[in-house]
């Protein structure tokens, strides 16, 4: 921003060519217009973006603008802890407008960005509705289609309502899949695995007894739970898709 004049009010087009990244404006005159333009074959209309500020993001407004219209997404100096915004792409794109100051302090505006597929029905769950219990439909997608699967039961949740979150710690006896290898062997060494996963706090969960499924994806480097039924719920739809034919992959259930 150091490299415009305050007054002149100039606004600045730039092409996102990456699925995530990370957009930061040191700074902030004028305005920007955040095109993104990802490698991809899936059109437009079947891609979600989700952005996540800063949490010192100061200096700007950021709008969803389409054909000249402004929807307000994240306020100068708003960027609360796990403030997570989506949106469609066909929607529009990126407006982001510098706020007046009255001194040339140091401000940077910044914010993640991630293009998801919309076609991924677990995935939009966990942004859309994250406390709705899943469907069996759900469940089956989610299990061959996450980014973690596994059977496990919950040691402790720890609530933070600074982040508008809560951390699910859990202790997993069958690994399905993972990235990022959220989960990690226990120290004793039995076979066991440990790892923690995240949901917002007005889903209330607290702990409880029993083996349950936990599906989910990675989200701005966190794990966000997805689906997660108990484990003999699982089972029964797993079993019941199977006589049918219906189940989208094959499961190891022993």
């Amino acid at each position: 921003g150091l490299t415009h004049e305050a007054h002149r009010k100039e606004v600045e087009q730039v092409y996102l060519r990456c699925a995530a990244g990370t957009v930061e404006w040191m700074y902030p005159t004028g305005a920007l217009i955040v095109n993104l333009r990802p490698n991809t074959f899936s059109p437009a209309r079947h891609l979600t973006v989700c952005i996540k500020p800063f949490r010192d993001s100061s200096g700007a407004n950021i709008y969803l603008e389409k054909t000249g219209e402004l929807r307000l997404l994240v306020r100068d100096g708003d960027g609360r802890p796990g403030g997570v915004q989506c949106f469609g792409l066909e929607q529009g794109g990126l407006f982001v407008e510098a706020t007046p100051q009255q001194d040339i302090g140091r401000r940077t505006t910044g914010f993640q960005y991630e293009l998801i597929r919309r076609h991924r029905a677990s995935d939009l769950h966990e942004l859309s509705a994250p406390c709705r219990p899943c469907s069996d439909t759900e469940v089956l997608l989610a299990v061959c289609t996450s980014d973690f699967a596994v059977r496990g039961s919950i040691q402790e949740v720890t609530h933070e309502p600074e982040r508008q979150d809560s951390a699910i710690h859990l202790r997993v006896s069958r690994l399905y899949r993972q990235k990022s290898r959220v989960f990690e062997p226990v120290p004793e060494g039995d076979g066991h695995w440990q790892g923690h996963v995240r949901t917002l706090l007005e889903c209330g969960v607290r702990p409880g007894h029993g083996d349950f499924l936990f599906t989910g994806h990675m989200h701005f480097g966190e794990a966000r739970l997805g689906c997660a039924p108990r484990f003999k719920d699982f089972q029964r739809m797993y079993r019941d898709a199977q006589e049918r034919g219906l189940n989208p992959c094959e499961v190891g259930m022993d």
